[in-house]
């Protein structure tokens, strides 16, 4: 299978464009294109000359000819988008951006007595307010990794908030404070610690 016939100079230049700049075979990074797209570009501008697949391969550091053929037939159906990222794998995230970010609402306002029944949050009240709502089969890890990946931390005094914030009592009201080496501590809590003692 070839290049379709409607390759032509345009489609050859913008093949040419992720490609000008990086060096062949190893593929160091001199533009920002992604290196990938980089090969994708490679392969087809060298079926383009030669035709032969296992050459190409090699001249873009893909594996074998047949990955190069799925390119091309790829090429061939959808155009310049070929070069692109395909479809990554993997299971797609169950909750959608604004589900996530429903869940991050509900858990950072503070949960009335007579309708949730606690005070504070825990995950199970969280997981039976959210079931009540609009998510029927939410599950407390879900919850938990919601709220972690949005920046929130369980804290010891049962209850969840933003990781690097505090509200202080000060004369004026209430006040939130936010510690500027939030990330720096977070980062550093992954790392074992050494003990003091001798």
């Amino acid at each position: 299978m070839l290049l379709r016939e409607r390759y032509d100079g345009s489609a050859r230049n913008a093949l040419r464009k992720p490609v000008a700049g990086v060096s062949s075979v190893p593929f160091t990074k001199t533009t920002s294109e992604r290196v990938d797209q980089v090969r994708r570009a490679t392969a087809l501008l060298a079926v383009a000359r030669s035709g032969v697949f296992i050459h190409a391969a090699r001249e873009a550091g893909l594996h074998s000819g047949t990955t190069v053929a799925d390119l091309v037939a790829r090429f061939n159906r959808h155009g310049l988008a070929a070069v692109g990222i395909a479809r990554g794998r993997g299971r797609r995230p169950t909750y959608a951006a604004s589900a996530r970010a429903q869940i991050v609402a509900t858990a950072q306002r503070s949960p009335s007595r007579r309708t949730e029944g606690t005070a504070t949050w825990s995950l199970s009240t969280l997981q039976r307010t959210l079931r009540r709502g609009s998510f029927p089969t939410l599950g407390t890890s879900t919850i938990r990794r919601v709220l972690q990946d949005a920046g929130s931390s369980y804290q010891h005094t049962r209850t969840w908030c933003p990781t690097g914030t505090a509200q202080r009592k000060r004369k004026a009201g209430v006040v939130t404070v936010t510690d500027p080496q939030t990330e720096v501590k977070r980062g550093s809590s992954n790392s074992p610690t050494t003990s003091l003692k001798a």
